[in-house]
């Protein structure tokens, strides 16, 4: 008995055609891949920050390469448009005054201008600089003793609006507690019976929390690839539904 075997058609183009699909297949497991480690990041961001830094999240994007056609060695490429921020912290870093400084003023969300706070003295209400010119700011230690309020007295200045909204002026130089929410007026008289409103943490150092995995991340990118690049070979050259 003998048993022969035969190929019907035109093996070049049979082969072309499969080199073509599997092209096609690796840029879409590896553009769809780079889409699920970008989303991933992202969500770790807003989980860490419970939602409060949509920028930073944002700020993580992605390109693919090559930028058109097709190829079988495709790359794709997450990053940040803000390292240092990531970098800090995916380490945890520890963060001491520079120059020889004792503190580091970090400014609270009493002296936040307009949501900005983080953006540097752009999203400050009052700079250390201008705390010091004010000769009203004072200096209250933390209970524990691991640093200091750096705060301005606080007054009433004249009502604005038709209900004469309550408004509190700091040292004389900002106004603050600018929002308008729901039981505002009674928070603002409350904090005038205080007299007084922190505008800065002094602390000597900071230990951030260690609140991201950007490696991991990548790790698990790469552990779904080779299946979803199979998945997609597969349906580009029609071997399944």
């Amino acid at each position: 008995m003998r048993l022969g075997a035969a190929i019907v058609g035109d093996l070049r183009k049979v082969l072309a055609d499969e080199v073509r699909a599997g092209e096609r297949a690796a840029m879409t497991a590896i553009r769809a891949e780079t889409d699920q480690v970008k989303a991933e990041l992202r969500r770790q961001v807003t989980t860490a920050f419970s939602g409060n830094a949509r920028g930073i999240a944002n700020a993580w994007r992605s390109m693919i390469f090559p930028r058109s056609g097709q190829s079988l060695r495709p790359a794709g490429l997450v990053f940040t448009k803000v390292p240092n921020v990531i970098d800090a912290f995916e380490r945890g870093a520890l963060i001491r005054a520079k120059g020889g400084g004792r503190f580091l003023a970090i400014p609270t969300g009493f002296n936040a201008a307009r949501g900005r706070r983080g953006r540097g003295e752009k999203g400050m209400r009052v700079t250390p600089a201008q705390m010091v010119a004010s000769g009203q700011a004072f200096l209250r230690p933390f209970k524990s003793g691991r640093g200091l309020v750096w705060c301005l007295p606080l007054r009433q200045g004249e009502g604005i609006g038709r209900r004469r909204r309550t408004r509190l002026v700091a040292g004389g130089v900002t106004e603050v507690g600018t929002a308008n929410r729901k039981g505002r007026e009674a928070w603002a008289r409350g904090l005038l019976e205080q007299g007084m409103v922190p505008m800065f943490l002094l602390l000597p150092e900071v230990k951030l929390a260690k609140r991201l995995d950007v490696p991991g991340a990548a790790e698990r990118g790469l552990r779904r690839l080779p299946g979803r690049f199979v998945a997609a070979w597969e349906r580009e050259s029609g071997r399944t539904a």
